[in-house]
């Protein structure tokens, strides 16, 4: 063993090189910033990058705006082709939403410049803002 390496038993691997082997995410930085910033959790637990992983394990991430459940069935060190990844984990995720469901972004032209305020109250309409807006304003305008 390398001095300053975490010890290992045989059938465990690293959080986040299993998570980035099995391709959940696609890198291995991602895969270390996701335990890092705690969207990722094992059997409950806030997992830290090093953290070992096992068979049978419960692994929870959040990773682009989804929620991913996996039971690690099989332990990979080495990234591994998506049909081979598959069978490393059984996928207890909810389905992902519609895309119908996602709210759209307006997307402006690119160079339009600054909305006007036309534009802006379209903005907020389409976004429901209309009402908390004007009472925050309201509110703000009436203590002056």
């Amino acid at each position: 063993m390398v001095s300053g390496e975490a010890p290992q038993a045989e059938g465990s691997a690293r959080v986040d090189v299993w998570i980035w082997s099995v391709r959940l995410t696609k890198t291995r930085s991602q895969a270390a910033a996701a335990c890092r910033a705690g969207h990722v959790r094992v059997n409950g637990e806030r997992a830290k990058p090093a953290q070992s992983l096992r068979a049978g394990d419960e692994v929870r991430l959040r990773h682009a705006g989804r929620d991913r459940i996996v039971v690690v069935s099989r332990i990979v060190k080495k990234r591994v082709g998506p049909p081979v990844a598959v069978e490393c984990y059984v996928d207890n995720s909810p389905p992902p939403p519609p895309r119908e469901a996602a709210v759209q972004v307006p997307v402006r032209d690119r160079g339009a410049g600054r909305p006007t305020k036309r534009d802006r109250r379209e903005i907020e309409r389409l976004q429901g803002l209309q009402g908390a807006q004007r009472a925050s304003r309201r509110d703000r305008d009436a203590g002056s």
